[in-house]
């Protein structure tokens, strides 16, 4: 248990920070997800467009830290990858 004030105030932090983080996660899986079932549906333009909304959301995560940035590379490369496969 914190005792000291500067660690209860670093919990108070942290417990905030946690729950902007998991927003911020959440709203980039679902961007994800949106691509991926674009995809699934097989329609070239539709997956195209949520891909294009996708990536900067993508890279908004690597600015406030909730990704590392190599992995938001291979998610947004993976995922142009597929789209690509797909009007071609």
């Amino acid at each position: 248990m914190a005792n000291t004030p500067q660690t209860k105030k670093r919990a108070r932090q942290n417990v905030k920070r946690y729950a902007v983080n998991k927003a911020r996660r959440s709203r980039i899986r679902t961007y994800i997800r949106k691509v991926e079932e674009a995809i699934a549906s097989g329609d070239a333009g539709i997956a195209q467009s949520a891909l294009k909304t996708a990536q900067p959301e993508i890279a908004r995560g690597v600015s406030k830290g909730v990704l590392h940035k190599n992995t938001a590379s291979r998610k947004i490369s993976r995922l142009a990858q597929r789209v690509k496969a797909l009007g071609a």
